[in-house]
């Protein structure tokens, strides 16, 4: 696998920084590094899904590709009564987004563990899923993340998705049609969709 934010060890040499954002209207600050997506700032897309998403008030949630970690704390801050858990295959990602759950203030409300997708979280399901996916990967990764989610979302959970139209957002889209029936283009910013797949509470 080429060594990129998707590699369970990335071999970049360390460039540890510090960065402070706000994500619907509160502060937050990080600590990242080298070998972990957007370590200079968080991106756009995240940024768009933050602050877009309707989180549940009670429940189950999991960033899916939670990179050092600005996506799954800052549903720890805005959902308090829910429970987070934060997954990622870059192991160098991981320890960040320990470190900056601890930095926030919520690392009793989050659970953080290595994951390739679902492959480790086994039966566990959720009320919303979140993700901002590994595009470098692959297509077929993507669309397998796709797929795990509605194995693993609870009966009326929620899959939200940020992904750039040039980057195949359309194709994402027509995914998660086949995967869910009707799915919610909810946003389109600077070539951004926000797109939303609901689960049959019947499922």
């Amino acid at each position: 696998m080429t060594d990129h934010y998707y590699s369970p060890r990335p071999g970049a040499e360390s460039d540890s920084r510090e960065l402070s954002a706000r994500l619907r209207g509160q502060p937050f600050y990080f600590h990242t590094d080298a070998g972990v997506f957007s370590k200079k700032g968080i991106d756009f897309g995240s940024r768009l899904l933050i602050e877009t998403v309707n989180l549940p008030e009670t429940g189950s949630i999991l960033d899916l590709g939670c990179g050092y970690g600005p996506v799954g704390i800052a549903c720890a801050v805005f959902a308090p009564q829910c429970r987070i858990t934060m997954v990622d295959v870059n192991r160098r990602g991981l320890v960040l987004a320990e470190i900056n759950a601890r930095r926030n203030g919520v690392e009793e409300r989050v659970h953080i563990q290595a994951s390739d997708g679902f492959a480790d979280l086994g039966e566990a399901r959720f009320d919303a899923v979140l993700t901002n996916p590994p595009i470098r990967a692959g297509k077929g990764t993507v669309h397998r993340l796709f797929e795990e989610s509605v194995q693993h979302l609870l009966p009326g959970g929620e899959l939200w998705v940020v992904i750039r139209k040039q980057q195949g957002a359309p194709s994402a889209k027509e995914k998660l049609e086949h995967l869910f029936g009707d799915v919610d283009l909810v946003l389109k910013k600077k070539g951004y969709w926000i797109l939303r797949g609901k689960k049959s509470n019947e499922c």
